[in-house]
């Protein structure tokens, strides 16, 4: 399915000149290099060779076990759901679990944005499932890191790195960013039916089983965490997603998602924006068995 704002996934020449031009400004301006990876969300520019997308490599341990969906029926096991416990910015112990549960059970769809620190019109996003019984299940596509590489957007764009759609446990993906990462984390809800929310996961389930088979090259312009979300979403529903800047500048993308209602608007965005940061709560909340109820039983609240 074609990028919402190029043709295809290899952008044409001259838009392609123009968005990298603009990534590359927004990176510049916003002093990528006088700071580590885990504080503004990238690394110093260090031009690569362009690569042939692999699954094998040595990979960060984070990165080096791919999901697995099984699908019959109604019921789907999803095995290596990972859950890291992260001591640093890379340091960490990571376990892995299977989750079976039935496709009526996914009843809504959250929205995670999370801007570089730096440069906040770039952001990393991910999607967060909701089932029945209260547990959730995350989505984050990612760069798949070799031990030694560190993330740029600009290197991302040169074939350097693949793509990997990390599937874990909610606090996993939301505390390494609160608390090592350093960033602002943002929860929306979605505001799709459970039907919508339950087709949504069953196409991302397909891409991830497709990505051990067929691994790719991430490309920061139109193989993205975000552009992957858009992707899937304008598949079910042509065209809910339409082109817009603020798909490649992803730190804008919860003001378009609330503008397309694809996200709760009952309050205005502002004041929606400020109950959906997480990162007291997940401070508060790091060690409980109820981590997802907790930080959004009480965000509700205040």
């Amino acid at each position: 399915m074609p990028s919402p704002l190029i043709s295809s996934n290899v952008a044409q020449p001259a838009s392609r000149c123009l968005v990298v031009g603009a990534i590359l400004l927004v990176t510049a301006l916003a002093g990528c290099k006088n700071g580590p990876a885990a504080a503004n969300g990238t690394a110093p520019l260090e031009l690569p060779t362009i690569t042939t997308a692999s699954n094998d490599r040595n990979w960060i341990i984070e990165h080096r076990v791919l999901a697995d969906a099984k699908m019959a029926g109604d019921q789907i096991t999803i095995h290596n759901v990972r859950d890291a416990e992260f001591f640093t910015y890379r340091d960490c112990v990571v376990d892995y679990y299977d989750k079976t549960f039935k496709l009526g059970d996914v009843q809504n769809v959250d929205y995670l944005v999370v801007p570089f620190n730096e440069q906040r019109a770039l952001a990393h996003t991910m999607l967060s499932f909701g089932l029945a019984d209260g547990d959730r299940v995350g989505v984050s596509v990612e760069v798949r890191l070799e031990q030694g590489e560190e993330y740029h957007p600009a290197t991302g764009l040169l074939g350097q790195f693949e793509l990997i759609y990390v599937v874990a446990s909610e606090r996993d993906l939301i505390r390494v960013r609160t608390e090592h990462r350093k960033c602002d984390v943002y929860a929306y809800r979605g505001n799709s039916t459970p039907e919508q929310t339950q087709a949504l996961l069953v196409d991302i389930l397909r891409r991830v089983n497709q990505l051990r088979t067929k691994p790719e090259l991430y490309d920061s312009i139109s193989n993205n965490c975000t552009t992957n979300i858009v992707q899937h979403i304008n598949k079910l529903a042509p065209g809910k997603i339409p082109q817009d800047y603020r798909v490649l500048l992803p730190g804008f993308s919860d003001q378009l998602a609330y503008e397309l209602k694809l996200i709760d608007t009952t309050l205005p965005f502002e004041e929606t924006k400020r109950r959906a940061r997480v990162n007291d709560l997940a401070l508060k909340y790091r060690d409980d068995p109820n981590f997802s109820a907790r930080i959004r039983g009480e965000r509700i609240a205040r």
